[in-house]
């Protein structure tokens, strides 16, 4: 059956082409019609007619979200602001908000990307899509929306938090897909298993956005719901918003809309490429976007770089799982470490739940040290505990070169969020 929402392109070649013609439009688009970029162009030596082949972006200078932030209200503007139909902001907590414009087309491939999103998990105009992350300035619910709508599924725009709310929506709606972070479906499970309503309910997918997950946090939610499938989706308000891409049923890692946008995957020091396999940060050239054009953005999201196609034949390529920020990393004890890791390694270990909380402190005798707090599964013994506290206190030690003092919890005692939740608490002042 013929995807409604994918590429014309049938091969790599042609993709490639499309990139390049996507490139050379977006250099000259931002060139003439952004002052900021003719100058950040104009003193990196390139221009338009600089754009020859795929390679040449990395002639381009980078972009920031400094340069956001510098250029509010409206950075990056490459358009008249009577084009300008729309604007969404980031949720930073400190200074400015990073402001993004949106033009009619803008928005129409936004939708259309997301729509490709749901369509790639499976979902169809038969299904009943609640959407439970949040609305307002944000990019989150309304991006949900506008894919919902335009894939012709019925669209319940519940928002985030409201667990009485939620409960009732899937039960009474039947709805068959659940959209909201990871921290709130595995919220919404355990409710689900508390209230016994596992048979009363129509519930298959959940699709989460916004914030890293795990696989010991997504095998629990699935246990406790019955799903048939989870996806993570990943997205930025500089790039549209959420819906950029997604992980597809074979799970082999997600695929990104690359007719849209051109990803390398750069060591965040060094600036050049990673290897296969290899850990390093997202940066972003858009292809068709029209008020705020992006060249070489700097996401300081990291991810594994991954080559091979997907062995379910489509040639949109794949990265992996977004793994936290660069600027998210901790330094302890001279060992740099990224929130992910914790996610990773808690995975590969039986009988441990899914939720964990890490805090750093600093004693009178100016040394660092760490406590992870750990749930281990319903039911466990305390034989049971002694033992998994040892064998991730090992774990740590020989993966992240650092010792760690190990606390098991039983299930349920670390706070549950509707939004995201916070796992790192670095309690060691300046």
């Amino acid at each position: 059956m013929k995807k409604t929402f994918m590429p014309d392109v049938t091969d790599l070649s042609q993709l490639q082409e499309h990139q390049l013609k996507g490139l050379k439009w977006t250099v000259q688009h931002a060139y003439q019609g952004s002052p900021f970029y003719r100058k950040r162009l104009d003193a990196a030596g390139v221009g338009p007619d600089s754009i020859r082949s795929l390679e040449d972006v990395r002639r381009l200078p980078f972009t920031t979200a400094d340069d956001l932030r510098k250029g509010y209200p409206f950075p990056l503007l490459a358009v008249d602001l009577s084009r300008v139909v729309r604007i969404h902001a980031s949720s930073g907590t400190t200074g400015k908000k990073k402001v993004l414009a949106y033009t009619r087309k803008d928005i129409e491939d936004w939708q259309h990307m997301f729509a490709r999103c749901y369509e790639m998990a499976g979902v169809t105009p038969m299904d009943r899509v609640q959407i439970a992350v949040g609305y307002g300035i944000w990019t989150a619910g309304v991006g949900f929306q506008l894919g919902c709508e335009r894939l012709g599924a019925m669209a319940v725009p519940a928002g985030p938090g409201n667990i009485d709310m939620q409960c009732q929506f899937l039960e009474d709606l039947q709805s068959t897909v659940l959209c909201c972070t990871a921290s709130m479906g595995l919220l919404m499970a355990e409710e689900i298993e508390r209230r016994r309503l596992r048979g009363k309910i129509a519930l298959k997918k959940l699709i989460f956005g916004s914030e890293r997950s795990g696989d010991a946090m997504r095998a629990r939610i699935r246990d406790l719901m019955g799903l048939e499938d989870m996806f993570d989706i990943p997205g930025m308000t500089e790039l549209y918003g959420p819906g950029t891409g997604l992980d597809c049923p074979k799970h082999e890692g997600i695929h990104y809309w690359a007719d849209y946008y051109i990803l390398e995957i750069l060591d965040p020091e060094t600036l050049e490429p990673v290897a296969d396999g290899e850990t390093g940060e997202m940066v972003v050239t858009t292809l068709k976007k029209e008020a705020a054009p992006l060249i070489r953005y700097r996401t300081r999201d990291l991810t594994q770089r991954i080559d091979r196609p997907c062995s379910c034949g489509n040639i949109l390529p794949l990265h992996g799982r977004i793994l936290g920020r660069s600027d998210d990393m901790i330094i302890f004890r001279g060992v740099n470490i990224y929130p992910g890791q914790f996610d990773q390694l808690l995975s590969q270990l039986p009988g441990i739940s899914c939720e964990y909380q890490v805090h750093l402190r600093r004693e009178a005798d100016g040394k660092d040290y760490m406590t992870l707090k750990v749930e281990c599964r319903p039911g466990a013994s305390e034989d049971l505990k002694d033992d998994l506290s040892k064998a991730i206190a090992d774990a740590i030690k020989k993966q992240m070169m650092v010792r760690c003092n190990v606390e098991i919890l039983d299930c349920g005692c670390l706070p549950r969020s509707e939004r995201k939740s916070k796992r790192i608490f670095d309690e060691r002042g300046q």
